[in-house]
């Protein structure tokens, strides 16, 4: 096991798509996957019936929570009686499960994953098939294709590619796997600073930006943009582990209510702030790059795009060019709520979104350009996407330029 890679959180893991019969399988009374001697790399050699407690889920581009069931998987060779009574030179491995929410989901052509943890427990997980998360689960372990019907099977996860970073730690997260990365040293700090509680997105973010004093937004857009939203992940995950442990220790004394409130606020807090903090630090890049801008600025219908360029008067003077105009989008994830930028700002007939969303579906990016969006994202993140995808993206870089650019005609 190696610190900050897969390694630290799998010992294996092995990914198939589902064939018609496979998916039939899952939702039926059968419940055995046959034709799985690629699990022998990590589950070994069984001994009788081995079971494992596993925790099972079914993701979809279209929930923001995933179904989630715990239960157990059972591994075992069909013909290891046979071979020992009656001498047959024959070996059946075979997966069992019992019926659950997620296996009653499961179709043809959904990507499942079967991933061995340290705690000597399973997660078994399907994908919804030709989605975001189904491309992310692959490129998360290593793969870009899934070229034979069996198992595809890795069990060394320490290569660079394993190295978990800022894309593969939400994706880790959406199957389910917490990543803790604090910083300790920074703790006193903060808490001085900040009084032993949380302060606002905006305040936080100058804040982490100041502890990376020598990062300049003009040496490079796309590095500086994940610099900045590195150290904000880390001193925010160290401050709230912190803060969310005091408070645990103080107790509900028995009160549901708040506690739950409690686990809500947690929630929310982490879902919200990542977007608020991509949105301030582009800010400041902008303005260091000399780039002028109006954030949040009504445009038509009560709609506020994050960003649009020149700024709001110029938006609203029906004399300006609309070619000379830019509005971007900004969400730290996609999912399908990437259409909400389509309707703001119809001044502007080609809209920009910059997200940090790893290894879009083909599906959605095809989509995306034939609504005229064009997708921006920091250049570490293109290697994610395929190549026919990559010659259509703009980085960061290459947005400020055009922004620029049009704001000097």
């Amino acid at each position: 096991m190696k610190q900050g890679y897969l390694s630290q959180y799998f010992d294996g893991v092995a990914l198939k798509r589902l064939s018609a019969v496979e998916a039939d399988v899952i939702r039926s009374n059968q419940h055995e996957f046959n034709g799985v001697e690629g699990l022998r790399d990590i589950l070994g050699e069984p001994d009788g019936k081995v079971r494992y407690e596993a925790k099972f889920l079914y993701l979809t581009d279209h929930d923001d929570e995933p179904i989630i069931e715990d239960g157990f998987l059972t591994w075992y060779d069909a013909r290891q009686k046979a071979r020992l009574e009656r001498g047959v030179n024959r070996w059946e491995y075979r997966l069992y499960f019992p019926t659950n929410q997620v296996s009653q989901c499961a179709n043809a052509g959904d990507l499942l994953v079967i991933a061995k943890r340290p705690d000597n427990t399973l997660l078994a997980v399907v994908a919804e098939k030709d989605t975001t998360i189904a491309r992310q689960i692959m490129w998360l372990f290593g793969f870009s294709e899934l070229t034979h019907p069996g198992f595809s099977v890795r069990e060394e996860l320490e290569t660079e590619q394993d190295r978990i970073e800022f894309a593969s730690r939400f994706i880790l997260e959406s199957i389910g796997v917490v990543v803790e990365t604090v910083e300790v040293t920074w703790l006193d700090a903060m808490l001085e600073k900040f009084g032993g509680v949380f302060p606002t997105t905006r305040d936080f973010s100058t804040y982490a930006r100041s502890t990376l004093k020598d990062v300049n937004p003009q040496d490079g857009p796309d590095d500086v943009l994940m610099a900045w939203m590195e150290r904000e992940e880390i001193l925010f995950r160290t401050l709230e582990r912190h803060l969310i442990g005091d408070r645990l220790a103080k107790g509900f004394e028995g009160d549901v209510d708040s506690f739950i409130g409690f686990s809500l606020s947690v929630q929310n807090r982490r879902k919200s702030r990542v977007g608020l903090a991509l949105e301030n630090h582009l800010e400041l890049m902008f303005s260091e790059c000399g780039i002028r801008y109006s954030r949040a600025a009504a445009t038509e219908n009560k709609a506020k795009p994050d960003f649009i360029f020149p700024g709001k008067a110029e938006y609203h003077d029906a004399a300006f060019n609309p070619l000379n105009l830019t509005m971007l989008g900004v969400k730290s994830t996609c999912k399908d709520r990437w259409r909400q930028v389509l309707a703001e700002a119809d001044r502007i007939e080609r809209k920009h979104l910059l997200t940090l969303e790893a290894a879009i579906s083909t599906n959605q990016t095809d989509e995306m350009q034939a609504k005229n969006l064009q997708l921006v994202l920091p250049r570490g993140f293109h290697e994610t996407y395929t190549a026919e995808q990559r010659a259509w993206l703009l980085d960061v870089s290459g947005f400020t330029a055009l922004v620029r650019e049009r704001q000097n005609r």
